[in-house]
């Protein structure tokens, strides 16, 4: 975990509002660990995974409450965070992230409480996006929580929604080469095509290389591992799904789950 991560956690139940603030920086604390330890095999690198994971939860948490105080464990400590109501920081791509955490630390309770998060918060943070995030989501929610025919139909929105003659927000290599990738992916992960599966986390993890590899972005460190790929990958793996595919985008550790269990999270 970076200094100023830590200083922002420590200082959290002081200054609840820099709670958005403090998201960009443990997101950031993941991406630095990615280029010290590429196969998230270091307890430093798990201990960050799990902060991003908590300070996800915690956006959702805090923005679904409208009164007195709600509890979260961030970074070893129970945080008593003052109930927000609707927030600009508790939007869909926002929720995606803390979702692929979750999923990405197989925490099954967080994971829950955010597919218990209604659409209707999302759209009302203020934030304007494409229509078939909220499908995206929706679908997420309808599988966790078991509703499947709901899950067919939004998966089936999201896909044609994301189409890019119906995107107007989005850009489009953001969109084709980010934000659709883990779709396909989790449509092959639910037809239980395992073939199919390899060959899709091939292209996402090559879609991604190609969006990080631009000039304006090689640099930066956010795009050192694939987190939505990967939380795909790691539904898929825990599912019994052969995962044959190597990359340095695609931490093995986190995927194998080597750290799980390590301290409470």
């Amino acid at each position: 975990m970076s200094s100023r991560a830590i200083e922002g956690i420590e200082a959290l139940q002081s200054s609840p509002r820099m709670l958005d603030a403090l998201w960009n920086s443990v997101r950031l604390s993941v991406a630095a660990r990615s280029a010290v330890d590429a196969d998230g095999a270091d307890i430093d690198t798990w201990e960050a995974v799990v902060n991003a994971m908590q300070v996800g939860s915690a956006l959702f948490r805090v923005a679904g409450a409208t009164e007195g105080t709600v509890d979260c464990h961030i970074h070893h400590e129970i945080r008593r965070l003052p109930a927000m109501g609707t927030k600009s920081f508790a939007s869909a791509p926002n929720w995606l992230d803390a979702f692929w955490f979750a999923v990405i630390c197989r925490d099954q309770q967080r994971m829950t409480e955010l597919c218990e998060v209604p659409l209707e918060a999302l759209r009302a943070s203020g934030a304007v996006h494409d229509e078939y995030l909220y499908h995206w989501v929706a679908a997420l929610q309808a599988y966790w929580t078991r509703r499947q025919a709901d899950m067919v139909a939004e998966l089936t929105l999201a896909f044609r929604q994301s189409h890019p003659d119906n995107v107007r927000i989005a850009p489009r290599d953001w969109l084709q080469q980010i934000s659709y990738p883990p779709i396909n992916l989790f449509h092959r992960f639910v037809k239980r095509d395992h073939e199919g599966f390899n060959a899709a986390l091939v292209e996402a993890l090559e879609a991604h290389k190609t969006y990080w590899g631009q000039e304006e972005r090689d640099f930066d460190v956010s795009g050192l591992w694939a987190i939505g790929p990967l939380a795909m990958a790691c539904f898929a793996h825990d599912g019994g799904f052969p995962i044959d595919v190597v990359s340095d985008y695609l931490p093995s550790q986190l995927l194998n789950r080597s750290r799980l269990g390590e301290f409470p999270t």
